[in-house]
């Protein structure tokens, strides 16, 4: 273990909490723990790789559309002002918005799926494990008896960073750590209760659930791929809640899907009509603005409602959702799964988009020379076949779409 910072402790957080792998002193005075961290992950070369990374659609398919990272900055604001209003640290709430989704690999989803039917046999692959990989190893910062171990962030931001806190099964796709990180991983978790995401980490969870849905709806509607007047057909309605139930993992009744459904259809800034003059995007925008305070408003009441005037950090609350809230965000991912996702060609765009990451897996085994050289250095160390496949898809995970376009058609 580490000896312990010398940094201003932050309000209701202990050393354990603000303790870093490798011990580093601030480099200037004063400096709060959970503010160099925000500082360090901000400043990192994963972050800014998310500017050319797919969110729904691909960067650069229009000029309005998110990519990773406008998103990661948006759910970055949420989550500051939710964590702020909570009482939880906002640099700290911040910190794990930042990370996110500094894990996923090129085409989003798509690419991610394609990477752990890759992976299976030996470990997987996980956007949220592929972020503490990148945080603790692959981010070059601070190094330690010759390993680098990234950003050497604290206890507190690995944890809040730690959406799914446990390993690969063989089964279930969602996980957070591989087993070469298991070291890092129960370091981390050294303090924490088995299984259980903390407090700052489930504002983060929700603050991304919130611009998923509102901003992948926003950037559909603005796409002209949403059929605004379809939302109030009994047909549409039903694939959506059929959507919203077995792709998102829902478990509500049609008619109270329906309920939440006419609800949003029936406020005063949802948006009926949009031919993309200023006035329509302003009011696609009201509306954007209304539901991401609706939605934050909802879960800082109810968080509130439930604790009074408890101190809400780490192990010590669970952030309080509404079903109602629940099932409505549910429905606006819906939306843009059904308008977005399996919109006519899709498919295969998505099939090409995975050959290319089979073809890069293909390419860089049989010439792992064409690694870049960091990932060249660490294929060179392993010490074993699946240890050498694994710096392989950490080198497909670090590109961007367009990268991946480019070396396919190098190779």
């Amino acid at each position: 273990m580490s000896e312990l910072q010398d940094d201003i402790l932050s309000k209701g957080y202990t050393e354990l909490d603000e303790e870093r792998f490798v011990n580093e002193p601030p480099k200037r005075a004063g400096r709060r723990a959970f503010a160099r961290d925000r500082a360090r992950v901000l400043h990192s070369s994963g972050l800014r790789r998310l500017a050319a990374k797919t969110q729904v659609l691909a960067p650069g398919a229009d000029d309005f559309p998110r990519t990773r990272l406008t998103h990661t900055l948006e759910v970055a604001q949420i989550g500051r002002e939710l964590g702020e209003a909570l009482s939880a640290d906002p640099d700290l709430v911040e910190t794990a918005c930042l990370t996110h989704d500094l894990g996923h690999p090129p085409f989003g989803h798509n690419g991610e799926t394609a990477l752990h039917e890759i992976a299976k046999d030996f470990g997987g692959f996980e956007g949220n494990a592929q972020t503490l990989r990148i945080l603790t190893r692959l981010e070059s910062k601070t190094f330690f008896q010759d390993r680098s171990v990234g950003l050497n962030l604290t206890r507190a931001s690995l944890d809040a960073s730690t959406k799914y806190p446990w390993g690969f099964d063989g089964e279930n796709p969602k996980f957070g750590f591989y087993e070469d990180d298991r070291e890092i991983f129960e370091w981390v978790r050294k303090y924490s209760e088995p299984n259980k995401k903390t407090f700052e980490c489930q504002i983060m969870d929700f603050a991304d659930d919130i611009a998923y849905s509102v901003h992948d709806f926003e950037d559909a509607i603005h796409s002209n791929l949403v059929d605004l007047d379809a939302l109030t057909s009994k047909e549409v309605a039903e694939e959506l809640f059929e959507l919203a139930n077995n792709f998102y993992g829902g478990d509500f009744e049609v008619n109270f899907y329906q309920e939440q459904l006419d609800y949003l259809l029936a406020q005063p800034y949802w948006v009926t009509t949009f031919d993309r003059s200023q006035v329509s995007v302003a009011s696609l925008k009201n509306m954007t603005s209304n539901l991401i305070g609706y939605f934050a408003h909802q879960a800082e009441q109810s968080t509130k409602n439930h604790y009074f005037d408890e101190t809400l950090k780490r192990y010590e609350a669970e952030l309080v959702l509404e079903e109602k809230i629940r099932a409505q965000i549910l429905i606006l991912k819906s939306i843009a799964n059904l308008f977005m996702l399996q919109r006519r060609g899709a498919s295969e765009y998505y099939r090409k988009e995975r050959d290319i990451i089979g073809l890069l897996f293909e390419h860089f085994s049989q010439d792992p020379a064409r690694l870049d050289r960091m990932f060249f250095d660490y294929f060179e160390k392993a010490d074993n076949e699946n240890s050498q496949k694994r710096v392989i898809i950490d080198q497909i995970a670090s590109l961007t779409d367009a990268s991946a376009y480019r070396l396919v058609s190098d190779f």
